[in-house]
């Protein structure tokens, strides 16, 4: 999901898989990001112009994404060719992908991505989750069933991280997946708060 922190999470990860002497390759697949705190090898920036994507095809932010992304899917053979040319000298191909999770359950274009690699290299699928907005057993059921209709559609190996464990502590999200039973009385209790009824909140 957006703000997840997915770039942050991978550029943590290029830096730790150099620092074990691991040959890396970036893909980044978001065409709205402004800067990327990791080296790139291959950028979707390079050859699609969000901005004018939306200006050309009168979208909006979300739009202007979904079809970059599928423009970019056209092509992505090129980007294949040029995996399989260093793909010997590589230990890890790392693939940022926008926010948008209509990429992975609607569109084409990350199933044409994801099948693309699948069929030459092995591929594995990470979900992250934003452990703070978990804290409501209403977001994080909705963040499971997201990951599980991910899972079924690419069929790939797939890792669901739960991040920013240093900002809200994850004990409560163990205890929800182990004990089904647990999930079901925190679902119970928020349903039977229900929503506020000030006017200030009717108002927003």
């Amino acid at each position: 999901m957006a703000g997840s922190g997915k770039s942050t999470w991978m550029h943590r990860l290029v830096i730790r898989l150099q620092s074990i002497k691991k040959r890396v390759y970036t893909i980044n697949l978001d065409p709205a990001v402004r800067n990327v705190a990791y080296p790139v090898n291959v950028d979707i920036r390079d050859t699609v112009n969000y901005k004018e994507v939306m200006k050309h095809f009168n979208l909006g932010p979300n739009g202007g994404i979904m079809t970059s992304l599928n423009l970019f899917a056209t092509k992505f053979d090129q980007v294949l060719t040029l995996l399989d040319k260093r793909a010997p000298d590589l230990d890890f191909v790392l693939i940022d992908t926008p926010g948008q999770i209509e990429v992975f359950n609607w569109s084409a274009s990350g199933q044409i991505v994801c099948d693309a690699l699948a069929v030459s290299y092995p591929t594995l699928v990470t979900y992250v989750v934003d452990t703070a907005q978990c804290a409501k057993p209403v977001t994080f059921m909705s963040n499971m069933l997201y990951a599980c209709s991910i899972l079924y559609k690419t069929k790939l190996p797939f890792i669901v991280a739960f991040n920013k464990i240093d900002v809200t502590p994850h004990d409560f999200l163990l205890e929800w997946m182990r004990d089904f039973e647990k999930i079901g009385e925190a679902l119970s209790r928020d349903a039977a708060c229900g929503p506020p009824t000030s006017p200030a909140w009717r108002a927003r």
